[in-house]
């Protein structure tokens, strides 16, 4: 039988890679590379692979690990009721628990036909900036539309309207590759129906927000400031068309502008404002860093509603719940990935250096010394993100800018864990919108600053497209 090196010469002629690429050519894996959360990867492929502790967690933090995920599961109830302890539900909300969206800590998707609510895709709301509303867009990022806020509620409880309904529609938008062969993409369009509260400002901008996974924000939030600042001046200085920059948010708690890293636009500073304002803004619940109901003035009914606050005013989660769904979120574990050293995936891998796709989704970093878990500190992460904001083109502008994030810019995603996606949650629907019904239609989305990588993918044939796909799927 031919040796390693020998079928992924084989291998690498046949996929058309010649000796003169600039791209690296991997004809191994790295050491550690299966590990994708350092010491924390756990070896899961199934549909709980998401659902993980960090491997390195030691059994006397399990069991804060194990609440949290009931407090992540069970659903919230109307108040009042006599469970106390998750009463106060809504009075406008998307679902009645973090797992609605975020299916078994995996990927939402968008509403289908059949579907009676959104659920497990948000729609966030927002008029123009403009220079009277400076305060207001430095500490939420947006100017919300004035009736109905800035995330749209199709769900309430009785005596509630719903904010209306949510419909995706889909445009079909024909792809050709150099070899002939041709993929019809699909681009969203929204329906906002039913609107219980009148007419919207005639200028508001919708936003369809997919729910992410969970797993590895715990490491994410770990990656030193610095790093992620390294890589934007990175891109700056190689002025070959990629120009990622951070954004800039309001930290509730500290109550000043600081690095954003978290949501589809970096719009959030850390995990636990991140779930702070998916209690309030998901399931419509009150916590001490955000003391109230996401109602508008105009929603008298909505806050008129029983509320869920304790007799001496203390919020509907309480400051040992929000501490218990932190811990949970912080240390759902990255699955290893598998295949690593298949030379499929290591062709794959040598054309996605080749098309510049490293240059957004930057393979790897260390983890801080001190990280907020033990677990997660000095770590050697492979998450392929570099949480910067990247202009992607008209295609998948939402045109909605949030914070200093236009309405062309996406933070890059991370990707691993990404291929495990149809096992845990059973669809294969990626990008903000969950348009890209598989990763080569996502791929093919790519526009502004990654037009040059696109237009390469389209010049692959079919067995380089088989390669890239293999590698992406071992992600």
């Amino acid at each position: 039988m031919p040796s390693l090196p020998l079928r992924l010469s084989a291998l690498f002629l046949a996929l058309g890679l010649s000796a003169c690429d600039d791209a690296p050519k991997f004809t191994q894996a790295e050491p550690g590379e299966a590990r994708s959360g350092g010491s924390a990867t756990v070896r899961k492929s199934d549909q709980n692979a998401f659902s993980m502790p960090s491997a390195n967690l030691p059994p006397s933090r399990r069991v804060d690990f194990s609440v949290g995920n009931s407090f992540f599961r069970s659903p919230w109830v109307i108040a009042p009721s006599t469970t106390t302890a998750r009463d106060g539900l809504g009075p406008l909300f998307n679902t009645n628990a973090c797992q609605g969206c975020h299916i078994k800590d995996g990927r939402g998707h968008p509403p289908t036909a059949d579907d009676v609510n959104a659920v497990s895709m948000l729609v966030r709301l927002s008029i123009p900036d403009t220079p009277a509303y400076a305060r207001v867009i430095e500490q939420i990022g947006v100017v919300p539309e004035p009736v109905y806020g800035g995330q749209f509620q199709d769900m309430a409880v009785p005596g509630v309207a719903p904010e209306g309904k949510v419909r995706v529609d889909y445009t079909a938008v024909p792809v050709r590759f150099k070899d002939g062969t041709e993929v019809e993409l699909r681009k969203t369009s929204l329906n906002i129906t039913q609107l219980g509260y009148g007419p919207m400002h005639p200028d508001t901008r919708f936003s369809a927000r997919v729910a992410p996974p969970m797993i590895g924000l715990g490491l994410l939030e770990a990656i030193p400031d610095e790093a992620i600042l390294a890589n934007a001046e990175a891109q700056a200085k190689a002025n070959n068309g990629i120009s990622g920059r951070p954004n800039r948010v309001w930290d509730d708690a500290e109550q000043k502008t600081v690095l954003g890293r978290f949501g589809w636009k970096a719009g959030q500073p850390n995990l636990n404002q991140q779930n702070v304002h998916a209690f309030s803004g998901d399931m419509g619940l009150t916590t001490s860093l955000r003391p109230f109901d996401d109602c508008t003035d105009a929603q008298t009914a909505c806050k008129q509603a029983p509320s869920g606050n304790g007799p001496d005013g203390e919020p509907e989660v309480s400051d040992n719940i929000l501490r218990l769904v932190l811990f949970y979120s912080r240390n759902l574990a990255v699955p290893a990935r598998r295949d690593v050293n298949a030379p499929e995936v290591l062709a794959g891998k040598t054309l996605f250096y080749q098309a510049g796709c490293q240059s957004c989704h930057t393979p790897k970093y260390t983890t801080a010394a001190n990280a907020a878990e033990p677990e997660l500190a000095n770590q050697v992460i492979r998450p392929y993100s570099d949480l910067l904001l990247h202009d992607m083109g008209d295609g998948l502008a939402d045109n909605r800018s949030e914070f200093q994030a236009s309405g062309r810019e996406w933070r890059t995603p991370p990707l691993w864990g990404i291929g495990l996606t149809q096992a845990v949650s059973g669809h294969t629907q990626f990008l903000h919108d969950g348009r890209a019904r598989n990763l080569l239609e996502a791929v093919l989305w790519h526009g502004g600053e990654a037009t040059a990588a696109q237009q390469q993918v389209l010049s692959f044939n079919a067995e380089q497209r088989a390669a890239l796909l293999a590698f992406l799927n071992s992600l």
